[in-house]
């Protein structure tokens, strides 16, 4: 699962270069440092590790209102050098919720970072759905994209609707630091 969800976003995040010279904060904390000092950061303000490998760590917890929430941070590999904290929600399965949540984060963003880079909120069936049940069943195969990207001077924050099968559908917000995540880029492109 953890996978999938880096895939998914990664996939939603292309990383733009431009020079930084701050890190993205998460809670407060930069997102920055080795995999075990910024958990141990996380810990510290509440979340509990579940588990770590492979440059991927994973944490539960209360965040932005939301009980129970899982806390993904990722690193660079070769570097053990955090560049992405991803945090899912808890999942829903009412599309009215479900739609709510989002909304309400990204009001939330928006009036800490400032208007969105990017908005997309479509559903691409052939025939549109008619009601939330229809609007769920969209989203659990495929056939629907919500998405806001915040570009900021210090990194780049998304926010989504994402699935895991057909019976978990939840709100994804994803943070990747703009200092680390270019190592990261970089160094993924010296494996091309």
């Amino acid at each position: 699962m953890k996978a999938k969800l880096l895939f998914l976003i990664l996939l939603l995040l292309p990383i733009t270069i431009f020079a930084q010279s701050e890190h993205l904060t998460f809670k407060g904390i930069p997102i920055d440092g080795t995999l075990r000092q910024f958990s141990s950061q996380l810990t510290q303000k509440g979340f509990i590790k579940l588990g770590s490998e492979n440059g991927q760590a994973m944490l539960t917890g209360d965040f932005a209102g939301y009980k129970d929430c899982y806390v993904f941070v990722s690193s660079v590999d070769q570097k053990d050098l955090v560049y992405l904290v991803g945090v899912m929600f808890p999942a829903l399965d009412q599309w009215g919720l479900l739609e709510a949540n989002y909304t309400k984060l990204k009001k939330m963003l928006t009036t800490k970072y400032g208007e969105p880079s990017e908005v997309v909120e479509n559903f691409q069936s052939m025939v549109q759905p008619r009601n939330d049940s229809d609007k769920l069943y969209e989203l659990k195969f495929d056939r629907c994209t919500y998405k806001t990207i915040f570009d900021t001077e210090k990194g780049r924050i998304a926010l989504s609707l994402a699935h895991e099968g057909v019976s978990k559908c939840y709100v994804i917000l994803a943070y990747i630091d703009g200092i680390n995540g270019a190592i990261m880029n970089n160094a993924a492109m010296d494996d091309l």
